[in-house]
């Protein structure tokens, strides 16, 4: 769907070609759309990367990026030329970026694609329909970047545009010392709750001071004593452009649910950040900010949609507007001048305004110019204007048609007053030309510009205001230093600091767009035209109809539709040289009765277009008078129809017979009804008419006497509505008429099928019925149809066939058709034994919980029957022996429900129907009160000489019931499902209220337990299972695992091989905190290697991926009085109990790469799995193209969120 523009193939079609027979015509694909009037590119959404494109917009519109990105030639990046070699370091992401940003620039189209881009990410089809967070993004971006351009002269890009430090200081209040630390960041993250705008935050955090005084002193190391203290944050370098973050995401404990926080958050154009940096001596200009992009994100907190206003700081675009509306604005009521009544443009235009949405169909546009003028466009303009379509398509620089011209909007930048013209120039596309400058009539103003995917809108700088709050507000704030000036050179100019080797692409690129726009242009103005011509034609029977066969008598041409009619005619005279005489051109249609002629075609001096001859139109040409000698009336109100006459035949002595004749004739539409006695010799009697749509009795009319003067339109004939001649005295003619013939799209019958395993001689038969026929005389008329035993009378039962053949639920016999919602044409089985009764329930029921369509059994139970008394009653008629039994009910996609627990319950109480799947389980269901928990052992089988780790009986105790992964063969990791071994030990039954030692202590009584060793509950670890896995950890406050420790495998890489050792529990106490450095403190020392010497990262076996764990991933972000600190449990890594984390040791390898054999299977496996299931969707939707289904998103449960990630090569 998202191919390269540049690999399609455009095929030309010439002006004009003739030929004999029909061809088909392949429509051209479109080319991609050219930029609109505001010169500047969008970037399409490839489903869910809207955050993406915002994000991307940003950093296009930050020069001094996308130069410092354009700095870096190919002999220091690659070049995408040789991405295919495998022995070349290609580094793909900023080569894709530099390419984007090359045609954003200077690439005439509408929007870019970032198809490219996101491949070099790694991302798959999941990924881009998938909609993430932009500022996580933000960071992701940033850190893929710096790996990307390790090595470079560009390494130190990020570093030196976006990169500050803050510093944290702790002042003692008794001798004055100071203890600080300073931090890293790359953007900074602002409160949004209880705070009305970004000065306010930003004097929370580095303005006001926390003291620590009372219960909550401050040890001073100086003092060696606590003391009162003051702590406080300064912002101490600031980076060229800064970067802010609102949090408008929060969690509300209280509903346990996520929310966004839509209150009013101000923000200024311009900032001065002095206030909230350290003392200097510097000059207040360097502290002075001005905003220049405002992400924004209209939804809520589980979806929605980015959008970015952008200032185009080095005006490459064409900032203008409509006047102001108040100005503009035109009422109908106040056009009282004659002169602006007779100027349709200001008519039009002024309805237009009156459109809250400024749009409407063309119909309604000429309806209300109707209702208005009090006279229609065709009366009042046509003939000096055209059509109203055509004075549309004419006035494209003010109106906006639709592809299928079928509505009409008003151009933003059009206004009532000057009549400007935006047409764009036919030349090779220029983004900067003296024209475009011209139309920048401010250039003193802020040229700010609604980038929102494909779309770009000027906008004005007030408008920002608008995304202060709302559900559509502002979400990242983009501010860069005032002292940045731009070079003059780089003002209105694309071009600037583009590397050459990518001008000279995009303009190959736009030249090759310029041919395939023209070429799409010819091609999908020709059209088909049918050239029926009058030598080949005779007049017969009411119509024109052909001498020869249909084919040999069509010419088919294809033509120009900008054309006009004397090129066309004078086409059509050098094709048919033989022609003699005068030559006219008129529309025919094929009706019923033939070919009709309906319209002359004049006014040689208009276009097709302007004279609205459709593609594939029948074109008549003759001498326009005669045709085979025989004078041809033409137009819509003679046209032909074809009736089907009825009367009794005649014998060869003139008496009628009772035989009834049709007889097909045709009429013009505007001859009397009465000439049909003419035509047939009939007497004068009586006339019936009935449409062909009708049917049943009621559908005949009689015509009376005074209207046979009436002409057939008149009456409402059309083409195959029957006319019954009768003859006045007899009135039993219709009677036999209705029976001979029947509607065939009237189904007043069933078929009931003999099941009932008796012999036959029919297997099925056709029972006529009505929506209010009994079912006891379907039944009955069935049993004597199939001459089947008058006792089945007594003992039988109609039963609904679904398109599967199954047997459903008998219909009570004094149910009619409609109360059984049973439909015309249905199946219906007649079947044994019978039909239960109102307070009987007729109920399926199966064994086990693998059933199958169609291998239920039945049972007629009463409603009023407990749920122990009816699983007995299935247990005797199944044959199934023991007690050891419970019953649950099946749903309608065949999934076991809940199970049916009050055993005393009647099934009426418990809201079950006739023809409900109950399941039989095997199992006693528990006590109220009490569990039955199913019990698993975990039981890794650990290979002889393998890897053993110095396990440490605090943190790291393995035990026979530690949930710790079985052994990985090489290249896999530990928890790959291939090595979980889990061994069902029996059920526990337990009560609700327990705690998890009891379980333990139960677990430990079990029969099967006691070939494991296990010296004492603390040596068991509980987890629930999932999917065959360990899922959860369990605790309680008696075991050594506390609520803040992490239980985690670890695994040591093997060097040179693609493997890990076995892995091993490591126990990890976040309660110092969830960081990166922490956890990579606790794994050094678990190795006893130096924290600088190993890489870590978290394995996700769904994806088969690796994600390195490193605090450049997360930002570190700093609230006033509560200090957070990234944390591994939250987005991307989600860090919980039984996560595998690798182990490299960069002392022996030092390459980034975690992933194993396994994982480059895996990810293979599951890209051919989405291959196929594309594939699949795609047929399914070919298949299904008529049916649309819409479904509700506020019903959709929430996705789970996933972590991003961009894969970036190794670079070291």
């Amino acid at each position: 769907m998202f191919g390269n523009l540049f690999e399609e193939d455009y095929s030309s079609v010439p002006n004009t070609q003739y030929g004999k027979g029909k061809k088909l015509k392949t429509k051209a694909l479109e080319p991609p759309t050219p930029r609109e009037f505001t010169n500047l590119s969008g970037i399409r959404n490839q489903g869910g990367t809207c955050y993406l494109n915002s994000l991307l917009q940003t950093l296009h519109f930050t020069p001094e990026f996308r130069e410092a990105l354009f700095s870096l030639g190919p002999e220091e990046l690659g070049s995408l030329e040789c991405k295919e070699k495998t022995d070349a370091k290609i580094r793909i992401i900023p080569l894709q970026l530099q390419r984007l940003f090359a045609q954003l620039l200077l690439l005439d189209q509408e929007a870019a694609s970032t198809t490219d881009l996101t491949d070099s990410f790694g991302w798959t089809s999941n990924e881009e329909m998938r909609q993430h967070d932009v500022q996580e993004l933000n960071r992701i971006l940033f850190s893929a970047l710096e790996t990307s351009l390790v090595g470079t002269s560009g390494h130190d890009i990020i570093n030196r545009l976006y990169h500050g430090t803050i510093v944290n200081q702790i002042v003692c209040k008794e001798c004055g010392n100071i203890s600080e630390k300073q931090e890293d960041f790359l953007d900074l993250t602002v409160a949004v709750k209880n705070i009305s705008g970004l000065e306010d935050a930003l004097w929370n955090m580095y303005v006001e001071e926390e003291v620590f005084d009372y219960d909550n002193l401050y040890h001073c190391g100086t003092c060696d004593r606590l003391v009162k203290a003051a702590k406080l944050a300064k912002l101490r370098k600031l980076p060229p452009f800064l970067t802010i973050s609102l949090l408008r995401f929060n969690f509300d404990f209280v509903k346990c649910e996520r929310y966004k926080e839509t209150s009013c958050y101000t923000f200024p154009l311009r900032i001065n950040l002095r206030p909230f940096c350290e003392q200097s001596e510097s000059d207040d200009s360097e502290y002075i900010y001005d905003l220049f992009s405002v992400i924004i994100h209209k939804g809520g907190c589980y979806g929605g949609h980015y959008h970015v206003y952008i200032k185009d700081v080095d005006h490459l675009g064409n900032w203008q507007f409509q006047e102001e509306k108040s100005k503009s604005y035109v009422n109908l009521e106040d056009l009282q001048n004659e002169e602006e009544i007779e100027d349709p443009l200001m008519i039009l235009k002024a309805i237009l305004l009156q459109e809250e949405s400024n749009l409407i169909a063309v119909d309604q546009l000429g309806q209300k110019l109707l209702k208005k003028l009090g006279t229609s466009w065709n009366k009042k303009y046509r003939k000096q204007y055209g059509t109203l379509r055509k004075f549309l398509r004419l006035h494209s620089q003010i109106f906006l048609l639709s592809s299928d011209e079928n509505t009409v909007s008003l151009l933003k930048n059009c206004s009532l007053e000057p009549k400007l013209d935006f047409q764009r120039n036919d030349q090779i596309f220029k983004t900067h030309t003296s024209e475009a400058l011209e139309l920048n009539d401010n250039t003193s103003c802020p040229h700010w510009f609604d980038i929102n995917d494909s779309k770009v809108q000027p906008i004005k700088e007030k408008d920002i205001e608008q995304q202060f709050q709302g559900k559509e507000s502002a979400y990242m704030l983009f501010y860069r230093k005032s002292q940045l000036q731009r070079p003059s050179e780089a003002r209105g100019n694309p071009r600037y600091r583009v590397p050459c080797h990518l001008l000279n692409e995009m303009d190959a690129a736009n030249i090759e767009l310029r041919i395939k726009r023209a070429e799409y242009d010819s091609a999908n103005n020709n059209f088909q035209l049918r050239l029926h011509l009058s030598t080949h034609y005779h007049f017969f029977n009411g119509a024109l109809h052909p001498i020869v066969s249909q084919p040999e008598s069509v010419w088919d041409l294809t033509f120009d539709k900008r054309k006009t009619l004397g090129e066309l005619r004078q086409s059509i005279f050098q094709l048919l040289e033989f022609w003699e005489g005068d030559m006219v051109l008129s529309v025919a249609k094929l009706v019923p009765a033939g070919l009709h002629i309906y319209q002359t075609l004049d006014r040689d001096e208009l276009t097709l277009c302007e004279i609205e001859i459709a593609d594939g139109e029948d074109i008549f040409v003759w001498n326009g008078v005669e045709v085979g000698g025989v004078q041809i009336q033409t137009g819509i109100d003679c046209e032909p129809l074809l009736l089907n006459i009825l009367y009794l035949a005649t014998s060869s002595e003139r008496e009628e017979c009772q035989q009834l004749v049709e007889c097909p004739y045709v009429f013009p539409s505007n001859a009397k009804v009465g000439t049909v006695f003419t035509a047939f010799t009939v007497p004068v009697g009586i006339i019936l008419i009935k449409n062909a749509e009708s049917s049943g009795d009621k559908g005949w009319t009689a015509i009376p006497m005074e209207d046979m003067n009436k002409t057939f339109r008149e009456q409402g004939l059309k083409n195959g509505s029957l006319i019954l001649i009768q003859n006045s005295n007899d009135q039993s003619l219709l009677t036999k008429q209705e029976k001979w013939i029947t509607s065939t799209n009237e189904i007043n019958w069933l078929q009931v099928k003999n099941l009932c395993q008796l012999e036959s001689e029919e297997k099925q038969v056709k029972i006529s019925a009505s929506i209010n026929t009994v079912v006891f005389d379907i039944r009955i008329k069935a049993i004597k149809e199939l001459k089947l035993m008058k006792e089945l009378a007594e003992n039988s039962c109609l039963r609904p066939i679904d398109r599967n053949g199954k047997l459903l639920c008998p219909v009570p016999d004094n149910y009619t058709l409609k109360e059984a919602e049973l439909k015309m044409g249905s199946s219906l089985g007649l079947c044994l034994g019978k039909a239960p009764t109102s307070t009987q329930l007729f109920l399926f029921f199966t064994t086990g919980s693998d059933v199958q369509p169609g291998t239920e059994m039945e049972i007629i139970v009463e409603e009023t029957t407990s749920v122990r008394d009816c699983l007995k009653i299935m247990l005797e008629k199944s044959g199934t022996p023991g007690d050891m039994w419970h019953l649950r009910k099946m749903d309608w996609c065949y999934e076991t429900g809940e199970p049916l627990c009050e055993e005393d319950a009647t099934l009426k109480e418990l809201m079950i129907c006739s023809g409900d799947t109950l399941v039989l389980i095997e199992g006693k269901l528990p006590t109220t009160g009490f569990l039955k928990v199913p019990i698993w052992w975990y039981q890794p089988q650990v290979p002889s000489g393998h890897w053993k780790s110095h396990v440490d009986q605090k943190s790291c105790a393995v035990s026979p019931g530690t949930a710790q992964t079985a052994p990985s063969t090489q290249g896999a990791p530990g928890n790959v499902h291939e090595e979980i071994a889990l061994h069902y030990l029996g059920d526990v039954e337990i009560s609700e209220d327990a705690a998890l030692v009891d379980l333990k202590f139960q677990v430990m009584t079990l029969p099967s337990f006691s070939e494991i060793v296990g010296p004492s509950p603390s040596f068991l670890r509980a987890w629930t299972v999932e999917n065959r896995h360990p899922g959860r950890l369990l605790r309680n406050p008696q075991q050594q695992l506390s609520p803040k420790d992490l239980l985690l495998r670890a695994q040591l890489r093997i060097p040179s091989e693609r493997a890990y050792s076995l892995s091993v529990d490591l126990v990890w106490d976040t309660a110092k905190g969830c960081t990166a450095a922490s956890l990579r403190q606790r794994v050094a020392d678990f190795c006893s290697l130096p924290v600088e010497k190993i890489e870590i990262a978290k394995y996700f076996p769904e994806k088969f991926e690796w994600l390195l764990i490193s605090s450049q991933n997360q930002q570190i972000t700093k609230r006033k009085k509560k200090k957070k600190q990234e944390n591994l449990q939250g987005a991307p890594y989600y860090l919980k109990d039984g996560d595998i984390i690798g182990i490299k040791n960069l002392l022996v390898e030092e390459d980034d790469d975690f992933s194993t054999i396994r994982d480059d299977i895996g990810k293979e496996k599951q890209k051919q799995l989405a291959l196929g299931k594309k594939k699949s969707r795609e047929a399914h939707r070919v298949h299904n193209s008529d049916v649309s289904s819409v479904l509700d998103t506020a019903a959709r449960p929430h996705r789970p969120e996933e972590s991003l990630s961009i894969r970036v090569g190794s670079f070291r």
